[in-house]
C-alpha cells in the first residue's frame, strides 16, 4: 500500500507538533505546516534530530491564496491527501472582555470564528476532493469539552464566549460533513484534547501535548467502518475512545 499522507495544520509547536510526531512514527508521510516558514523549518529540523522525517510547507488556513498554493503543491508533490488534522486555532479566553457575553468584543468573536470555523471549511473544501478521488480519508477536528451544549449550563469552565461558540460551530461543521460523507470511506470526527501544557493551555495544565495527541492519532488511523461524526473525549480520561454528548 502506498504510504499515507497526513496534513496537520498549525503543527510547528504544541499539540499539532505532537500529533505530527506521533503520526510520522506510524510510517505516515506527515506534512508539517505553519504560517511562518522559519517556524515550520525549525520544527522539521527538531524532528529530523530524532530521526523522524517529515515534509514541510507554509500554510495559513485563513488565507484563500495560501490554501490554494498549498493544495497545488500537495497534489503535484504527493498526488494525494489521506489524513487532515485541523489543529490550527486560537483561544482569546484570557482577554478580560471574554469573561462575559455582555463585554465580549465582536471583532474578537469574528476573528476567532474566522480561524476556528471558516478556516476549517476552507482547507477541508480544498483537500476533500483528493480524498474523494481514492475514497479514503480521515479528518480530525480539534475541539474542546467547553463546546458541549449538553453540559454548558453546569460545567466549571470559564464563560469564554468567543472560544466556546467557535468550537460549537466546529462541532456542528463536523456533524454536517459526516452526514454528507455517510457511506464513504472518508471518516470525520472531532475531539477534545483536554487542558494541555502548551502556549494555549499554559504551564500549569495537568497533561502534556503528547498525551493530548493520543486521541487525534487514534481517529486519524481509524479502520474502514470506524466512527463517523462523533465527538470524542481525550482517551486518557476513560482509558479508551469514548464519545461525548454534543
Amino acid at each position: 500500500m502506498t504510504q499515507r499522507v497526513a496534513v496537520v495544520t498549525g503543527s510547528h509547536k504544541g499539540l499539532g507538533y505532537a500529533i505530527a510526531r506521533q503520526l510520522a512514527q506510524k510510517e505516515t508521510q506527515v506534512i508539517v505546516t505553519s504560517r511562518k516558514e522559519q517556524d515550520g523549518r525549525a520544527a522539521q529540523q527538531r524532528l529530523s534530530q530524532e530521526n523522524i522525517q517529515v515534509d514541510f510547507h507554509p500554510l495559513d488556513v485563513t488565507s484563500d491564496a495560501s490554501v490554494q498554493q498549498f493544495t497545488t503543491w500537495l497534489q503535484q508533490t504527493y498526488g494525494r491527501a489521506d489524513i487532515l488534522v485541523n489543529n490550527a486555532g486560537i483561544n482569546p479566553t484570557a482577554q478580560p472582555d471574554e469573561a462575559s457575553l455582555l463585554t465580549v468584543q465582536l471583532e474578537t468573536m469574528r476573528s476567532t470564528f474566522e480561524t476556528n470555523v471558516l478556516a476549517i471549511v476552507r482547507i477541508t473544501q480544498a483537500l476533500l476532493p483528493l480524498m474523494q478521488a481514492q475514497n479514503y480519508g480521515r479528518i480530525v477536528n480539534v475541539s474542546t469539552e467547553m463546546a458541549s451544549f449538553t453540559s454548558m449550563g453546569s460545567d466549571y469552565y470559564p464563560l469564554a464566549p468567543s472560544y466556546r461558540l467557535s468550537k460549537m460551530g466546529l462541532n456542528g461543521l463536523t456533524a454536517i460533513l459526516a452526514k454528507e460523507l455517510q457511506g464513504t470511506n472518508i471518516l470525520v470526527n472531532v475531539y477534545s484534547p483536554g487542558w494541555l501544557q502548551t502556549d494555549m493551555g499554559g504551564s500549569s495544565a495537568p497533561f502534556t501535548a503528547d498525551e493530548g495527541a493520543e486521541t487525534a492519532v487514534y481517529l486519524a488511523t481509524l479502520p474502514e467502518g470506524g466512527a463517523q461524526g462523533k465527538f470524542f473525549a481525550e482517551m486518557r480520561k476513560f482509558g479508551g475512545a469514548v464519545a461525548l454528548p454534543w
